[in-house]
């Protein structure tokens, strides 16, 4: 397994950075819902380390739920265009305060679908909040609320987005250099 140091281009936001805006958006989180009861759903497998950060710094009473919804085949860099639920919910959201947490948005495409899907389930309410936007490359718009942070179209790892499913565990967020970057053998 090759050690990020030898891929990574540059770190782009650091853990103290990332620290400071999910403070921020667990604080802007606790004054819209003051008084309301939230359901986070996290996106899997991505936005659970997001996920947990933030609902630590939300302060009205909360409950959270996971979905895992694919996009992409394996060793994909793209989104295939083709969104399948591999876990749904376990909780009915009618009638609930429903908060989507994603570790990045792209295309849009996926979390469109998403969006599309659980609007069915009659919520009383649907929003978005992400860490990390590539709006640049938006096919299809999607309902941000609360956004971590915009970036450009480059190529990211850590803090929950993997390179070939690992460095998930990274404290920051990192550009990988694909010229020097070496897909496991599996």
């Amino acid at each position: 397994m090759q050690d990020y140091h030898e891929f990574l281009g540059e770190v782009l936001i650091t853990s103290e950075q990332l620290s400071a805006r999910i403070g921020e958006l667990g604080a802007d989180i606790s004054r819209d819902y003051a008084g309301k009861e939230l359901l986070v759903v996290c996106i899997l497998r991505g936005g659970v380390i997001f996920m947990t950060d933030l609902v630590r710094q939300i302060s009205v009473p909360l409950a959270f739920e996971f979905m895992a919804v694919s996009s992409y085949g394996a060793g994909a860099r793209s989104s295939s265009g083709e969104v399948r639920i591999t876990l749904d919910l376990n909780t009915s959201i009618s009638g609930r305060h429903v908060l989507i947490v994603e570790d990045i948005i792209d295309s849009g495409r996926t979390l469109a679908s998403v969006i599309d899907l659980l609007k069915t389930r009659d919520p009383a309410s649907l929003y978005v909040c992400t860490l990390l936007d590539k709006s640049s490359r938006r096919e299809v718009e999607v309902p941000l609320r609360y956004r971590g942070f915009e970036i450009e179209d480059k190529f990211v790892f850590g803090y929950g987005l993997d390179m070939d499913e690992f460095y998930r565990n990274l404290p920051f967020i990192g550009v990988v250099d694909l010229n020097r970057y070496e897909a496991p053998n599996r």
